[in-house]
Formats: C-alpha cells, sequence, structure tokens
C-alpha cells in the first residue's frame, strides 16, 4: 500500500498551485477502510492563505467523514524526504495515524510517527479540564 499512496501522493502534486515558490508538494491519505483521499499544496498572493498538500489531503478525507486513519504520504522534489511544516504536524496530531512516510520524488522514504514528528504535541487531553 505504501507504494500506492507515494504514486496517489506523486499524481496530487502534479496538480499543485505554487507559482510563487515553485515548490510542488502532494500528499495522499489512507483511511481505515483503506479509502485514499489526495491533496496538494495551495498558494496565494497573500502568503498566509497558502494551504498546504497534507491539510488539503486530510481536510478532504474529513469532508467525505473519514475520522481515523493508516497513513499519510507526503512527497516533493527534495534531496531528502520532505517533512511536513509545523502547522500541518499540528493537523496530523488531532487525528490517529499508524504512520507517516516522507518522500521525495526519486523514490527514497522515510516513515515515522506523528509523536516522532511533534514530540510534546498540543492534543485534545490539553482541553480536558478538571470539573
Amino acid at each position: 500500500m505504501d507504494k500506492k499512496l507515494l504514486a496517489a501522493a506523486l499524481a496530487a502534486r502534479e496538480n499543485a498551485y505554487a507559482p510563487y515558490s515553485k515548490f510542488k508538494v502532494g500528499a495522499a491519505v489512507e483511511t481505515a477502510d483503506g479509502h485514499i483521499f489526495t491533496g496538494c499544496n495551495v498558494e496565494n498572493a497573500s502568503y498566509g492563505l497558502t494551504c498546504c498538500a497534507e491539510r488539503n489531503a486530510v481536510f478532504a478525507a474529513i469532508g467525505s467523514g473519514a475520522r481515523s486513519f493508516k497513513a499519510l504520504c507526503v512527497v516533493a522534489d527534495t534531496e531528502e524526504p520532505v517533512a511536513p511544516c509545523g502547522a500541518c504536524r499540528q493537523v496530523l496530531a488531532e487525528f490517529p495515524f499508524e504512520k507517516i512516510i516522507l518522500a521525495n520524488c526519486k523514490g527514497l522514504t522515510k516513515i515515522m510517527t506523528v509523536a516522532e514528528l511533534l514530540p510534546y504535541g498540543f492534543g485534545p487531553e490539553a482541553l480536558e479540564f478538571e470539573k
């Protein structure tokens, strides 16, 4: 399934809208029931409104009703496998992922957990207050 997820992320990368940075990123999410959702980065002239591929893929899955995930693969044309930005790491920490696959266009991959990507992350448990 990792190869299928990487292929989906590479295909999504082709749809990236990156006229400013020229840094195209693709992502693919596999849900617990085996469905795959993809996303690409979408830049904006007002840079703060840009949305990353990882978040677009997760949000597409969420919008379709998914709440449980097996894996996410993110890919870019980099020397080493690309890692999610901090904002994307925080979004990933919101949901249960078995693994995160970092990849590049040459096929190099690195498998990590969300906890490895975001140690001491802020999660739902931080919002559980004593009564």
